[in-house]
């Protein structure tokens, strides 16, 4: 017990832990939100652990949800807030890596912590005795270490999805990965096939927008990348002998993450935008290795990984178009015509976020002309900033005429229509001052005339 740490409970958890108290059982704070207190961060979730079984917890309060009865937990509503509340328990064993076959309740919160994964997500506090911490996890906190509690094979053993978590936990908080920890990482990595792909993309993401994604580097240094993200260890392979690169594709990527603001679209997007280069490598008759075609070939494989990890659609279809359009425009001079079409070309909601794309990538790069990217980027955004700011159309959406004026106009349903519609963009984006209705109704009836 350490009485010394005091962690201000939010009222409505203090009120629970009180109620389950005055009832004659115990009740403690548990797990992260102890650890986010302690290290003076905002919890997100309170969850609370008692030696008061589910049936029990019911009775004491008069709204619950029996949201894992089967596992001991209640969830107790307060003024449409949920808390947790679990019953300490035995967990039996693990037949699938994944799910204990059995839990078993227990009156000992000792029992309760031995079964959890990281010392520093084992401890318990309530106002009376102040923290429980039977597993070093404070010094653990204070020492910056991520370490199992108790066998690290045994823990790995009973739900690999720990291995994930470990390496995130090291990569959110810049902790250590403890050796024996580590070592057993590498021993169990091949165990997360019996992960769910929506586990594993959670914990992921999670790692891609911490403050530390290069840890990344850790999960395919001890095979993990090789279970979760084969493609990734390709990439780590792919040696890039040219000016413009000082890293190989995977420590690319790895440096290109780091240099993104942590924004999910964004990282997933720097994660995928060079994964499809060792498809296409090529080496020249000088040594210098290229990748032709590599956007698209990554923009399609990006697709598929995501469906594999169960990524929802929308997120696919942003960060693919990201990828597949990270290099487009490196070798043109940037000038109003051409960034409008580029807009076109991408597309308004997609565009802005190229920019993020092409600077992450840029500082992932050697230091080999990298102020003239730079420089040749702000431009382009510049110009981007402007063709905004003066209303310029790079859409069919803000063409001064629709297709309801053409058939106002006497043009029939169909191909035509649709066709005259997009030579009228085609005209505007060379003239932007020509997007006047009047301008373009003689336009399209010159072009019925022509036809």
């Amino acid at each position: 017990m350490r009485s010394d740490i005091r962690i201000m409970l939010p009222v409505k958890g203090q009120y629970i832990i009180d109620t389950i108290r005055s009832a004659g059982f115990e009740a403690y704070a548990v797990g992260g939100c102890v650890r986010d207190s302690i290290l003076g961060r905002q919890p997100e979730d309170w969850d609370i652990t008692t030696s008061a079984r589910p049936e029990q917890v019911k009775e004491l309060f008069p709204r619950t949800i029996g949201t894992g009865l089967q596992h001991g937990t209640v969830t107790v509503m307060l003024d449409k807030e949920g808390f947790e509340v679990t019953t300490y328990r035995l967990d039996g064993e693990y037949e699938d890596g994944r799910h204990p076959a059995r839990v078993t309740f227990t009156p000992d919160l000792r029992e309760d912590l031995m079964r959890r994964d990281l010392t520093i997500n084992a401890m318990a506090y309530n106002d009376r005795e102040g923290l429980v911490d039977l597993f070093g996890g404070l010094e653990d906190l204070e020492s910056g270490v991520i370490r199992c509690v108790g066998n690290s094979l045994e823990r790995f053993g009973e739900d690999a999805l720990r291995i994930l978590r470990a390496i995130r936990f090291s990569a959110q908080l810049g902790y250590r990965i403890e050796e024996e920890t580590l070592e057993a990482i590498g021993q169990l990595a091949h165990t997360l096939n019996k992960i769910s792909a929506e586990r594993v993309q959670a914990e992921l993401v999670k790692l891609l927008l911490s403050p530390h994604p290069e840890c990344i580097r850790i999960a395919y240094d001890k095979g993990v990348t090789n279970v979760i993200l084969p493609e990734f260890d390709k990439c780590m392979e792919t040696q890039q002998n040219h000016p413009h690169h000082c890293y190989n594709v995977g420590e690319h990527i790895l440096h290109s993450i780091q240099a993104a603001e942590p924004d999910r679209i964004l990282r997933l997007a720097m994660l995928f935008h060079d994964i499809g280069k060792p498809a296409v490598k090529t080496v020249d008759e000088e040594g210098i290795t290229h990748f032709h075609g590599h956007a698209a070939v990554s923009a399609d494989m990006a697709q598929e990984i995501m469906r594999r990890l169960k990524f929802d659609n929308d997120t696919i279809r942003e960060v693919s178009r990201l990828v597949l359009y990270h290099d487009y425009g490196n070798g043109l001079d940037a000038n109003k015509r051409v960034v409008r079409r580029a807009i076109y070309k991408i597309g308004e909601s997609a565009f802005p976020g190229i920019f993020a794309v092409k600077r992450a990538d840029i500082y992932a790069q050697s230091d080999y002309l990298r102020q003239e990217k730079l420089e040749k980027l702000d431009k382009w955004q510049e110009l981007y900033e402007k063709i905004v700011e003066e209303g310029e159309c790079v859409s069919l959406k803000s063409l001064a005429v629709t297709g309801s004026d053409l058939l106002a106009a006497g043009w029939k349903p169909g191909k035509a229509l649709g066709g005259t519609l997009q030579k009228l963009l085609e005209l505007v984006l060379e003239h932007p001052e020509w997007n006047t209705r009047e301008r373009l109704l003689a336009e399209a009836e010159q072009i019925r005339k022509d036809s």
